[in-house]
């Protein structure tokens, strides 16, 4: 995908809902804001951004386990968007929080702590994000030991 640029479209559906099109087989998505602007029929843009990062950085991890022939299935991955107040008094994401789960116990996999080295830097949009804003990203096995 080097070099590659990726479009989506948004069309308005009502009020603050669009209906988000990525086009080629991906299927369609509502977003929509949160009441007391929307409706809450969709994800929110918060929950979008969130969603992107947890997703980029769930890929990463398992595609260097993969590398050396693991499989740490199921990954599971929760992300937190701290929202607050910048300067002006605008609402602004002002940092990033994910926390990645294994599937199984860390001594099950080979590897570990090369890949635990090395993963966030083959994620896309978690590294993009990280330039404008803190990321922390944490990363547990099955039996909830801290392995980063």
């Amino acid at each position: 995908m080097a070099n590659e640029n990726v479009t989506v479209r948004l069309v308005q559906k009502h009020d603050y809902q669009f209906d988000v099109h990525f086009g080629g087989a991906a299927p369609d998505l509502r977003a929509d804001e949160p009441p007391p602007l929307g409706q809450g029929q969709g994800p929110s843009p918060l929950q979008l951004l969130a969603a992107a990062v947890g997703n980029c950085l769930s890929d990463s991890l398992l595609f260097a386990l993969r590398k050396f022939k693991q499989q740490p299935e199921p990954i599971s991955c929760e992300v937190t968007c701290e929202v607050g107040r910048n300067g002006e008094g605008r609402l602004r994401v002002l940092g990033i929080a994910a926390t990645l789960t294994l599937g199984v116990p860390a001594e099950a996999l080979e590897h570990l702590e090369r890949v635990l080295t090395s993963f966030e830097t083959y994620c896309t949009v978690t590294q993009s994000i990280a330039q404008g804003l803190p990321v922390r990203v944490s990363v547990l096995d099955a039996q909830g030991a801290v392995l980063k």
